[in-house]
């Protein structure tokens, strides 16, 4: 295996990582203006906190991407992710078709959460290794810093529906 790392400034992966770059920009701006609606129709608390707190972090995320784009010398710039915008959708969907206030809402919100989350990890993760590969090993740390918390809000919002919002959703009756 090839050992020696060389920045590859005109080639197809470089094309394709600055797509995927595009494509998380504008996942990431998109998530900054969900995340307060989800909060907001959140009931349990701590859900509420991790939604918000969240929200903070992703407006970290669009500034290191846009980190990222200078450092792999690009201009900032986003394509619309159909696969985030999709994801909002549904979770634009749990909430109208569930009950203000329970905690189905709650699972459900937490379901989209963690769709959102799961996306993001794949795509950070791909991104870190090709900003490797690539010779951008400043990239790489960046992106490497917030697939780590994304890791974490998984994480969380695994332990909010474990602890508590599950078995209360359980317990629900029409």
């Amino acid at each position: 295996m090839e050992t020696t790392i060389m920045q590859a400034t005109n080639s197809k992966l470089k094309e394709f990582f600055v797509d995927q770059l595009k494509d998380m920009y504008w996942a990431e701006k998109k998530l900054v203006k969900t995340l307060p609606k989800l909060q907001e129709a959140a009931t349990a608390p701590e859900l509420k906190n991790a939604f918000a707190n969240h929200c903070g972090q992703t407006q970290a995320h669009v500034r290191r991407l846009e980190e990222v784009f200078g450092l792999v010398n690009e201009e900032v710039d986003d394509t619309k992710c159909q696969a985030m915008a999709g994801i909002v959708d549904e979770g634009a969907d749990i909430i109208d078709d569930t009950e203000e206030g329970t905690a189905q809402r709650d699972v459900g919100l937490i379901f989209a959460g963690q769709k959102a989350e799961h996306y993001e990890i794949a795509t950070y993760g791909g991104l870190v290794t090709l900003a490797r590969t690539m010779g951008y090993p400043v990239a790489a740390d960046l992106l490497a810093q917030t697939l780590a918390e994304e890791k974490e809000a998984d994480d969380l919002l695994t332990q909010i529906a474990e602890n508590n919002v599950n078995y209360r959703a359980s317990r629900e009756q029409d």
